[in-house]
């Protein structure tokens, strides 16, 4: 696995997709990168470079300001502190409640792969 990803590999690995264009909206993530101080992407050549420790905040950004509906102030509270450092053992936490988000997405990517291969088969290699 690579250890940076580009702006447009990190948008679309969080699936911020314009619905109609189809096009990643790089430009959530740079305006993230101005209100949020730990997303600090390396630049080369003028593109950013986000390490995947960068990408775990982010999703972690993107769960708490999409999904839980939190305010921009409200996350950045929430990072400051260290409520997910202390909650790894209540099951109705937030840490548990974006586990469950991101365990429930990849399952269904898993599952959308494998009604692929049923409806199409599996490519002979030979």
């Amino acid at each position: 696995m690579k250890k940076f990803m580009s702006i447009s590999e990190v948008s679309r690995f969080l699936s911020l997709i314009d619905p109609k264009t189809k096009k990643p909206l790089n430009h959530i993530l740079r305006y993230w990168e101005k209100e949020f101080k730990e997303i600090r992407p390396k630049k080369i050549n003028n593109r950013r470079y986000y390490s995947l420790a960068q990408v775990e905040i982010i999703k972690k950004i993107k769960f708490l300001l999409k999904n839980k509906g939190l305010t921009i102030s409200g996350t950045k509270i929430f990072l400051n502190s260290k409520i997910n450092k202390l909650d790894d053992h209540d099951i109705n936490s937030l840490k548990a409640d974006y586990y469950k988000t991101f365990l429930k997405a990849k399952s269904n990517k898993i599952l959308e792969k494998i009604n692929k291969i049923k409806i199409y088969g599996k490519k002979n290699s030979s």
